[in-house]
């Protein structure tokens, strides 16, 4: 009898050991996206970032979550034309880039160029960029460097985002 207490007391310690659930595996974690967010933009400028425009997310994202911007590059037979950022425009004056950003909590838009950009205001003020906020759950299996080759269109109907409901941040 002695002997088979503690195999008795084993049995039944591993039984509770084995049946706890772990709950850290079922928190679930509510998001507001994927989501398409509408900016008209003025550029600011400081000495440290240059001309840039900088947001704050409605809530955090996830550490993998995936941010694309584009911006509004015109209009063709009434519908817009947007064209993902980092973009290079060649001008008269010069290269003006724009490029971006960001964070699971913000993100900042940056434009630059090979001249004093602040004698073009048209590319500084009244800018309309469009931010698409891709879960990470979409893009575990992607490859970036694909996403960052997609037009606005594509990306929309690759991870089946309802743009009709376009917000503002």
């Amino acid at each position: 009898m002695k002997k088979f207490l503690p195999l008795l007391l084993l049995l039944i310690s591993s039984i509770f050991i084995f049946s706890c659930k772990d709950d850290d595996d079922d928190v679930q974690v509510q998001v507001d996206y994927p989501a398409v967010y509408d900016l008209n933009v003025n550029f600011k400028f400081n000495d440290t970032d240059g001309w840039f425009y900088d947001q704050a997310f409605n809530n955090p994202l996830l550490d993998q979550d995936y941010v694309l911007i584009f911006r509004q590059a015109g209009t063709e037979n009434g519908a817009v034309v947007w064209q993902q950022i980092p973009r290079t425009l060649y001008l008269d004056q010069g290269e003006l880039d724009y490029d971006f950003d960001f964070s699971k909590n913000d993100f900042l838009i940056y434009a630059g160029g090979t001249y004093d950009i602040s004698t073009t205001p048209q590319y500084l003020n009244n800018q309309r960029f469009r931010v698409v906020l891709v879960p990470a759950v979409f893009g575990k299996n992607a490859n970036t460097e694909d996403i960052k080759k997609m037009s606005y269109e594509e990306v929309i109907s690759k991870y089946n985002i309802d743009d009709s409901k376009v917000g503002t941040l």
